[in-house]
Parts: C-alpha cells; sequence; structure tokens
C-alpha cells in the first residue's frame, strides 16, 4: 500500500536525507567491517562502543548545523556551502574534498573487487568495473535517480544487519557475552578514534545536500541532521557487537565481514550478505559522484545542461581513473594511511569554520530555526 502524500512529505524531509547520509559513510570499509576494525577494535568491546557513541553525537550535531546553514543560504551543492562558509578559502576544501573523492573511490573499488574474488572466485577488476557500472547507470538521472537507490538499497541494508545480528547472537552469543565481560571500562586512546572516524566521514553531510531540496524551514533541516546519526550508525553498532565474539584475530581481515560469515555456517546468507555490501558500495559511490555532478551543473550557471548522457559521461571521467588506484594499493593500506590525515584537515576545513559560523548565527534561538530563505 503507498504512503500517502503527507507521510511521503515527511519522509522526504527528515528520512530522507540520513538514509542518504549512510549511504555516503558506510562505504567501502564500514561495509565489510574493515573501517570498524580500524578505528574501534583496538579499543576493546566497550572502548569500541564508547568511539562509536562519540562518533554518532559528533555527527548528529555537524549534521544538523549542516543543513540548517545550507537551508539558510540556499545551497544544494558543497561548492555553493563552502563559498559562503569559507570564502576565498572553498578552494582549500575543493583540494581536500578531490583528495578525499579518490581515496574512497579507490577504497569502493578495492572492496568490490575482493567481494567479486571471494564471493565468486572472478579476477578482482571484474567487481571493480560492475560497480563503476552501476553507479553510471544511478547517476544518469540526477536527484530522482539517486533517491531512489537510497530507499530500496537501505531497506536491503537494515534488513540485512537485523538477520546478521540475530545470525550472530545465536552462533555467538556466550562469546559475545565473555569478550564484554572480561573488558575493562573504555580508557586510553578511544576518544581519538571516534573523533577521527567522524571527522573524514562527516562530509557526507555536504556530499547530501542535493536531497535535502525537500526541507520547508529551519527546523526540517535541524531535525533530520539529528535523525541522520543514528540512521548512519545503527547498521555499524550491530556489526560491531558480533565483531567481537572474534577477537583477536579480526583485527587483522581485510574482509571482516567474510570472515565471520565463513565461521557462521551459512552459505546463503553469505550470499546475501555479500549483495548487500555490493549494493552498499553502490549507494555510496552513486552519491559521491551525483555531489559532483550537481557541483558541475549549478557552477556552470545553467550554460551546461547535464541530461542522462552528459551525467553518464562525467561519472565515467571521475570513476575511471579513482578505481585504478584500487588495482595498485591494498583496501587496509588504503584505509590505514588516508583516512587519519584526511579527517584532521576536514575538521579544520569544514567541522570548526562551521560550528563557528552557526554559533554567531544564533542557531538556539527558536525564531531563527524557523526562517526560511527567500
Amino acid at each position: 500500500m503507498p504512503l500517502s502524500p503527507a507521510w511521503t512529505d515527511r519522509f522526504r524531509r527528515f528520512v530522507l536525507p540520513g538514509l542518504a547520509f549512510k549511504a555516503v559513510v558506510i562505504g567501502g570499509g564500514y561495509a565489510t567491517g574493515r573501517e570498524l576494525a580500524e578505528f574501534f577494535l583496538p579499543s576493546g568491546p566497550w572502548g569500541g562502543l564508547a568511539a562509536m557513541l562519540l562518533a554518532m553525537l559528533i555527527w548528529a550535531m555537524v549534521a544538523a548545523a549542516t543543513f540548517w546553514f545550507a537551508h539558510q543560504i540556499g545551497a544544494r551543492d558543497y561548492r555553493s556551502f563552502f563559498q559562503q562558509l569559507l570564502g576565498r578559502g572553498w578552494i582549500a576544501f575543493e583540494v581536500t574534498y578531490a583528495v578525499f573523492l579518490v581515496l574512497i573511490l579507490a577504497v569502493f573499488g578495492a572492496a568490490a573487487g575482493e567481494i567479486a574474488r571471494a564471493t565468486l572466485g572472478v579476477p578482482a577488476l571484474a567487481g571493480t568495473l560492475a560497480l563503476m557500472g552501476g553507479i553510471i547507470a544511478c547517476v544518469a538521472w540526477g536527484n530522482a535517480g539517486v533517491e531512489r537507490i537510497f530507499v530500496w538499497v537501505s531497506v536491503l541494508l537494515y534488513a540485512t544487519y537485523a538477520v546478521f545480528l540475530l545470525l550472530v547472537l545465536t552462533g555467538t552469543g556466550e562469546r559475545i557475552g565473555a569478550a564484554f565481560a572480561a573488558a575493562p571500562a573504555p580508557s586510553g586512546t578511544w576518544p581519538l578514534g571516534g573523533i577521527t572516524y567522524a571527522g573524514y566521514n562527516i562530509v557526507g553531510a555536504v556530499i547530501v545536500l542535493p536531497v535535502t531540496r525537500h526541507f520547508r524551514s529551519g527546523r526540517d533541516a535541524v531535525a533530520a541532521g539529528l535523525i541522520a546519526a543514528p540512521l548512519a550508525m545503527l547498521p555499524a553498532l550491530l556489526f560491531f557487537v558480533g565483531m567481537t565474539a572474534f577477537l583477536p584475530d579480526i583485527r587483522a581481515a581485510v574482509l571482516p565481514s567474510d570472515y565471520m560469515l565463513a565461521r557462521l555456517g551459512s552459505p546463503l546468507f553469505h550470499s546475501v550478505f555479500q549483495l548487500m555490501i555490493f549494493a552498499a558500495l553502490l549507494e555510496s559511490g552513486s552519491g559521491a559522484v551525483h555531489a559532483v555532478n550537481e557541483r558541475i551543473a549549478r557552477a556552470s550557471g545553467g550554460r551546461l545542461t547535464l541530461g542522462p548522457l552528459n551525467r553518464a559521461l562525467a561519472a565515467f571521467a571521475l570513476l575511471a581513473p579513482c578505481m585504478l588506484i584500487a588495482e595498485r594499493v591494498g583496501l587496509v593500506a588504503l584505509i590505514a594511511s588516508g583516512y587519519r590525515a584526511l579527517a584532521w584537515a576536514l575538521i579544520l576545513l569544514y567541522v570548526l569554520p562551521l560550528l563557528v559560523t552557526v554559533a554567531l548565527r544564533r542557531t538556539v534561538s527558536p525564531a531563527v530555526l524557523s526562517e526560511t530563505p527567500s
């Protein structure tokens, strides 16, 4: 039964931006569990959970501020957003974002290749090329096509993670309980893991600005930002809890998801989970590439019409060189060597200026929050 127009409107205003944000941040490392092993498992079960909750709080705060500020200035692409936020300094973000794109698209390509090799026994290049083709097909149809991908992949993703947690609890529940019982309380460097992970992923709030076109007020923007964080972190929390049953060996696994599923003894669900990861890579890549297409369209001032063919060609021009890197550099090395430096660059260029700017605009005032741009 289709949703009523009123429910559809609320979904687009409050939930769709969160699904889009989740789509961008889940990426190659989160979906496979590699990022969780890199940033959270070293802190142990309790420290890892604390770091993930800290990252979620940071996401909620920055996503709400991002959506509100973008709504106030009428920005629907990252270039317009940073021209208002940083002035001439927007070019510094553009350079950083270019590095971010190369890195994440290479990670996505590498992850797709690893999935194809582990699941189907085909060369990794086949998985990378399949992902490229899927992303190009999705972004060719603009906002409508990308928004449909965010919705339908989200249904598959949440359902798959729920079944995954059920299988893990029934198969290794005692080991999970033992891991948490034996683990010390959070201490040491767990906040650094949460801040770093949140730092480079929060740029997803800017990437998904095209889908914020449904907001009616500043209140909508703030509510959507607060909802986005738990929508994005919930699957990671479920995955992390299951990973603790396989400590310490899982820390070194290139594909922790594959490592776990092979030991749960369900070949059918193993295939379903790998399909879900591929779908997550598809929506993440589509969100990142669509943001670039929207930046090109708006920067041209209407001089360039991006129909399906032009959008597809622009996507191919971006994806081909980025994903070639995946053939030369391993997935673990990409995440470990590139993400931490990128996180701090984004915090300095994006998070801190944004929070200062929003604070100066007195976002705590109800009158200001409810403003709608003219």
